[in-house]
């Protein structure tokens, strides 16, 4: 019937010829139509009509809900029953309480605790302890069944996030579909910047028996090129003050850096320095205000991992472990794996490198790193290809520059330091330049009369940025070209010289306490001070009251006062004067005199210092 083309193809002929065949052979009409579908729709090839045994069964569906058991025939003459809804229910429970949690107990264990907790059929108390019985095996689920379930409803990812965490599952089972290069354009993109405790005990320079611990490596990635950019190993961090230092190396020129440590280099070698645009970094260091400066000063994006993330950054992780395997057969000091444990040697007596013999180490790995690392899984793009360019830090660099370029920038050196350094605001004062208790000054307060101006009208604020390992000087935000202007600590302030921020707030701090530890004996002594005085006063007042005429009026009482302060004024110079020729009782015969004076005294005239001279030599010549 359906070689007959084209007339197969019209419905009024097909029709016909579905009816002869139908009478003919008996057949359903329905079905000629289906067998001639499947014909057509399968390409007009005759397996088409084989049967669809891949459609047959019930493949993921349970299977009917007749009470007769399902599954396979137990080996032993136990029959078992079927999981109904209810069964499944209670297995989902049991799951979720035991299996999904961070215990990380075992699916047998989970499945032991569900038949406990939902399958008892009785329970009883012996010595105080709680027995349960369970319902015989006829009546239990088997294990089998149990994880044929747990496997059905419950997919890996959710297994995994649920016992191990999301953020352990994101960092170690999530699905790699991604790239860190791939958002990269070239050099410059993206930096990514991570900093990790090294696994080596340094010793001081100054004294080599002194070992000074283990130092902070930073080390800052470009993600374009896999290009070692900046560096700084100190005992700065992990923290802003670390950070700031390597993201100034990265920017900075690489010959003059090396040269310090005695290396010479040219600058093809290394020849990053430069600022991003981007930087990724962990949340601590590149989180808060002091990350402002950087985002609007030298305008650069900053972005954050998540927290217990580090596969973000993954390309300066995995440098930590290339450094380490490089240099640790040659470290003494180098801590091995058995460190802390019982009998092992102790690492910290085998010291011997200092911190800047460990940079220049640091500094070769980097100038070998940049020239050689090949990266197996770094993806060429076609023109890199095509100019047999080796995935290498310093090929791929070159190349990205010559054909990629436009994301670098170039920026003074004492800029950038300015704009990685923290900010915070200082107080015009007439004392000078406030700033966490101490006192500066520059050019610009002494010439515009600052500190005249604060005294008469009133103090004000004003930005400053400042390094936290040195209080010497501090940098103030001007409005013109110079940017900052820097402040010098006054010449009375020579405590706070070459001191950290630390050490100055450590320093008030101890100072408050020494305060308020005194305060409660500065009060008590106080409060005794005011006893002393009101007794004072009340026995003047006593002896003042038992002495002093009560019947004066107040002119009788106030006329005399200017010869009353004359003769007592006399009076107190005879008795405080250095003259060793007057004895006491002389002296005591020459006040009565003069008292006497007074009570005579008619009239309210002051007697001149003169007369009262007189009066005594007078007296000293009888």
């Amino acid at each position: 019937m359906v070689q007959n083309e084209p007339s197969i193809y019209i419905t009024e002929l097909r029709g016909k010829e579905i009816r002869k065949l139908q009478s003919k052979k008996q057949f359903a009409k329905t079905s000629l139509y289906k067998y001639l579908r499947r014909y057509w729709q399968g390409g007009k090839t005759i397996n088409t009509l084989v049967p669809m045994y891949n459609k047959s069964g019930a493949r993921g569906k349970q299977r009917g809900t007749s009470e007769k058991k399902r599954g396979r025939p137990r080996l032993g003459d136990t029959i078992g029953i079927n999981i109904t809804e209810d069964i499944k229910e209670i297995f989902r429970k049991g799951i979720r309480k035991y299996y999904l949690s961070d215990k990380k107990n075992t699916l047998v264990f989970a499945y032991k605790m569900t038949i406990r907790d939902f399958f008892a059929s009785g329970i009883r108390y012996e010595d105080g302890v709680k027995y349960i019985t369970i319902l015989d095996k006829n009546s239990i689920p088997t294990f089998d069944q149990f994880r044929y379930w747990y496997k059905q409803e419950f997919s890996i990812e959710h297994v995994k996030k649920e016992r191990e965490g999301i953020k352990s599952f994101e960092r170690n089972n999530r699905a790699i579909l991604g790239s860190s290069t791939y958002e990269t354009l070239g050099p410059g993109s993206r930096y990514q910047i991570d900093a990790t405790i090294a696994d080596v005990y340094l010793v001081s320079n100054y004294n080599s028996d002194w070992i000074v611990g283990r130092p902070i490596v930073y080390y800052v990635v470009d993600v374009y090129s896999r290009m070692i950019t900046g560096i700084y190993i100190g005992f700065e961090g992990p923290s802003w003050a670390g950070m700031m230092m390597a993201i100034a190396n990265a920017a900075s020129n690489k010959k003059e850096f090396c040269s310090k440590y005695g290396i010479n280099i040219l600058e093809d070698w290394w020849p990053s320095a430069h600022l991003p645009e981007i930087i990724l970094g962990d949340r601590g260091e590149l989180e808060g205000h002091n990350v402002n400066n950087l985002i609007e000063g030298l305008n650069i994006s900053i972005e954050n991992t998540p927290s217990y993330r580090p596969d973000w950054k993954g390309i300066v992780e995995k440098l930590f472990d290339t450094t380490q395997s490089k240099i640790k057969p040659f470290l003494p000091g180098f801590i091995q794996k058995d460190f802390g444990e019982r009998g092992a040697t102790d690492y910290r007596l085998e010291a011997k490198l200092t911190l800047e013999q460990y940079t220049k180490l640091i500094i070769n790995f980097v100038l070998y790193y940049n020239k050689n690392f090949y990266a197996k899984g770094y993806t060429r793009d076609t023109g890199m290809i095509e100019e047999n360019i080796k995935p290498t830090p310093l090929e791929l660099w070159k190349w990205g520059i010559k054909n990629r370029a436009g994301k670098l920038r170039v920026v003074d050196n004492n800029i950038i330091k300015f704009y990685l350094m923290p900010k915070d605001k200082a107080t015009v004062t007439p004392k000078g330049i406030k700033f966490k208790g101490m006192l500066y000054s520059c050019e610009t307060a002494l010439k515009e009369s600052w500190f005249v101006k604060s005294r008469v009208n009133k103090s004000w604020k004003v930005d400053i940025s400042y390094d936290p390992r040195s209080v010497n000087n501090i940098y103030m935000h001007t409005n013109d070209k110079r940017i900052f202007e820097s402040c010098a600590l006054l010449k009375h302030q020579e405590r706070y010289i070459d001191r950290a921020i630390e050490e100055v707030e450590d320093l008030r701090k101890r100072e408050n306490k020494d305060f308020k530890d005194n305060e409660q004996v500065t009060l008590q002594e106080e409060i005794n001070f005011y006893s002393r005085i009101e007794s004072i006063i009340e026995e003047a007042v006593k002896d003042a009251n038992k002495t002093q005429t009560s019947n004066l009026s107040k002119a009788q009482k106030t006329k005399s006062i200017r010869v009353n302060r004359h003769i007592e004024k006399s009076i107190q110079r005879d008795k405080e004067a250095f003259d060793l020729t007057i004895n006491s009782e002389d002296r005591s015969a020459e006040v009565i005199e003069i008292k006497e004076i007074k009570e005579n005294s008619t009239e309210a005239k002051v007697p001149s210092i003169k007369d009262l001279f007189n009066q005594r030599r007078k007296k000293n010549n009888k």
